[in-house]
């Protein structure tokens, strides 16, 4: 991503609420039950991947966990997320950030990412969410990854995006994370129209 992108992002959130944006969620459920079933608990340090104004961090806190990141792009969204959590959003590390552009200083147990690696178009831009990725995750830790299925949307928010199945994914996320397990999600937006997800969980190896 870009400077370019960071524009388009805080546009797109300074020009809608969080609940009029297409991969809102009333609730969390696919991402809470990814976490359970995987064995996250509340004492991993979890990192959410272009949380944006995300509810998923709000369900964390109420579920007791203690080390939560989240990171965007674009500010007001962060911003937004902090205002609805209110007192509870001094627990949470927030980082504005362009994912291709940001080294993590710390390693994390969960990678959470649902709807931010399918934007990323160019294999330069892969490289570089590769990069943070190892660089962020431990031994053995968790990654989930959601994007938009072969036959999910081809554009979203204006921009273009890749699609993937689980091979794919797995391709392009690189020989150090090993697949784990697939499902396919069909998102429901605030309007009405379906999309289909891919889901990915993967182990940090090597």
């Amino acid at each position: 991503m870009t400077s370019n992108d960071q524009e388009h992002w805080t546009h797109v959130y300074e020009g809608k609420a969080p609940t009029e944006v297409s991969w809102y969620q009333a609730s969390p459920e696919p991402s809470l039950r990814a976490l359970s079933r995987f064995g996250a608990h509340p004492s991993s340090a979890f990192i959410d991947v272009g949380g944006g104004a995300s509810n998923l961090v709000d369900a964390l806190l109420e579920q007791g966990w203690q080390d939560i990141t989240v990171l965007d792009i674009a500010a007001p969204a962060l911003e937004a997320a902090k205002s609805r959590i209110g007192p509870m959003a001094d627990r949470v590390h927030w980082e504005v950030a362009d994912i291709t552009e940001w080294t993590p200083a710390r390693k994390f147990d969960v990678w959470h990412d649902r709807a931010v690696f399918h934007f990323l178009t160019e294999p330069k831009q892969h490289v570089a969410y590769r990069q943070a990725l190892l660089k962020g995750l431990a031994a053995g830790a968790l990654a989930i990854v959601a994007t938009f299925a072969l036959d999910g949307p081809e554009r979203c928010s204006g921009l273009p995006v890749r699609r993937y199945d689980p091979a794919s994914l797995a391709d392009a996320l690189g020989e150090s994370l090993q697949l784990i397990d697939a499902w396919r999600e069909v998102h429901v937006t605030p309007w009405g129209a379906k999309q289909a997800f891919n889901w990915c969980a993967f182990r940090r190896v090597g």
